[in-house]
C-alpha cells in the first residue's frame, strides 16, 4: 500500500499544497510549527477519518475558512483516488468521485501505523485511550469489528437510558430489559473475541521485535476483559445478580466498555514499574507488530508514519527500529534535526524541508 501523491486546500497551516512522495522512505524536517505533523496527520485522517491529536475533526480547517480539503493517490490492489472534505458539519469522503455513506465500507481500505510521541499516553494514561487504540487499530483491518461496535454503542446506550428511567421509576420492568441484555452481550461477545484473537496476533510477534530494538524482555500485552471465557448463561447470570445495582446507579456496571491491555516486561507492568524509555520502546514494539500482523491477515504492507522518532530515543534504538523495518513499506519520518537521521537512510529517502506551510524537495 502506497500513497503517491497529496493535496491539501485549508487544512491547518496549509493554504494550498500539492506533494509527491517517494514509495519507500519520505523524510519531512523542518523548525518546530512549521507543519511536518499536519502533513502526516492528514495522510492518516485519509485513512483513519480521524486525527491524532486533541479535538475535534473540524479543528484541522485552516483559520478564517470553511471547509478543508484532502485529496490523496493511494494503490492497494489498484490505484483510487480518495478524497475527504471536513467542515464544521462533520465531512464527507469520496472514493473516485463515489460518495461514501457507511464508514464500515471505508475505513478498512487504507491502514496506516502511526508512531507519535504523544503515544506514551498508551501505557501512562487511563483504560479509555488503551481501548481507544484498540478499536481505532482492529476497525482498520476488521469490518465485523465495526459494525458489532457500532451496534453495541446504540443498545448500551439504550439500555443505559433505560435503567436511568426505572431508577427514576423504582419499578424493574424486566421483559424489555432483558431483551436489551441479551442484545448487548451477544454483540459484546463478538467484540471481546476480536480483541483477544487481536492481541494473541500482536503477542506471536512483539517479543522479539522488543528484544531487536532493546536487547532485552521478553515483552508481553494482557487483554483484560470482564467477559474473556464466559460463556453467553454465565454473563446473563452476571448481569441478573447485580440489576438491582445497575437500576440504583442508573448504567450498565459490565461489559467491553471496561476492557483494558497490560504492558508486560519479565512479568512486571510496564506502566508500573518500567523507565519512560522502556515504556516507549514497548509502544513501539507494539506499533512494528501491527505491521506483521496486517502483513500475515491482510498479505498487504501498511503504510508507515514515524512522526517525531528522532526526539523521543537515542541513536542506537532508533538505528535498530529503522533495521526491523522492510524496505518496501512506505515511510514517512519528521523531524527537526536532519542531521540526527542516519547518512544511509538519507541516501535513498525523498528529502522534504518544511518552512510555514510550504514545502521545498531537496
Amino acid at each position: 500500500m502506497q500513497i503517491s501523491s497529496l493535496k491539501l486546500l485549508n487544512y491547518r497551516n496549509y493554504e494550498s499544497l500539492e506533494i509527491s512522495f517517494s514509495p519507500y522512505t519520505n523524510i519531512i524536517y523542518g523548525k518546530n510549527g512549521m507543519g511536518k505533523t499536519n502533513l502526516v496527520e492528514a495522510i492518516y485522517m485519509l485513512g483513519v477519518t480521524k486525527t491524532f491529536r486533541l479535538g475535534d475533526t473540524d479543528v484541522v480547517i485552516k483559520k478564517g475558512k470553511n471547509i478543508a480539503k484532502i485529496e490523496g493517490l493511494i494503490k492497494d490492489n489498484i490505484w483510487n483516488t480518495y478524497k475527504m472534505i471536513i467542515s464544521e458539519t462533520g465531512k464527507r469522503i469520496k472514493v473516485d468521485n463515489n460518495k461514501i455513506t457507511k464508514m464500515s465500507d471505508y475505513i478498512t481500505r487504507i491502514n496506516v501505523i502511526l508512531f507519535n510521541p504523544d503515544d506514551l499516553k498508551i501505557i501512562k494514561d487511563t483504560p479509555m485511550t488503551r481501548r481507544k487504540l484498540l478499536n481505532i487499530e482492529i476497525s482498520g483491518i476488521n469490518k465485523e469489528y465495526v459494525i458489532a461496535l457500532t451496534n453495541y454503542n446504540k443498545i448500551l446506550k439504550q439500555r443505559n437510558s433505560y435503567l436511568k428511567a426505572l431508577s427514576k421509576k423504582n419499578i424493574y420492568e424486566k421483559d424489555f430489559l432483558n431483551v436489551l441484555t441479551e442484545q448487548l452481550i451477544d454483540e459484546g461477545l463478538k467484540i471481546m473475541l476480536i480483541r483477544q484473537e487481536f492481541i494473541e496476533s500482536i503477542n506471536s510477534h512483539i517479543s522479539d521485535i522488543y528484544f531487536k530494538i532493546t536487547n532485552k524482555g521478553p515483552l508481553s500485552v494482557r487483554f483484560k476483559s470482564e467477559y474473556l471465557n464466559k460463556t453467553k448463561e454465565q454473563l446473563l447470570n452476571m448481569y441478573q445478580k447485580n440489576i438491582s445495582r445497575e437500576i440504583q446507579m442508573g448504567k450498565t456496571l459490565f461489559g467491553p466498555q471496561h476492557d483494558d491491555i497490560e504492558f508486560i516486561i519479565d512479568k512486571e507492568i510496564v506502566k508500573e514499574y518500567s523507565s519512560v524509555g522502556e515504556q516507549k520502546n514497548s509502544v513501539i514494539a507494539f506499533k512494528l507488530a501491527e505491521i506483521k500482523n496486517i502483513e500475515s491477515k491482510l498479505n498487504k504492507k501498511p503504510i508507515l508514519i514515524l512522526d517525531d522518532l528522532f526526539s523521543e530515543l537515542d541513536y542506537e534504538k532508533i538505528e535498530n527500529i529503522l533495521n526491523l523495518m522492510d524496505e518496501d513499506i512506505q515511510t514517512f519520518i519528521t523531524t527537526t534535526e536532519i542531521d540526527k537521521v542516519d547518512q544511509k537512510l538519507i541516501a535513498k529517502a525523498k528529502i522534504f524541508k518544511c518552512i510555514d506551510g510550504k514545502i521545498k524537495e531537496e
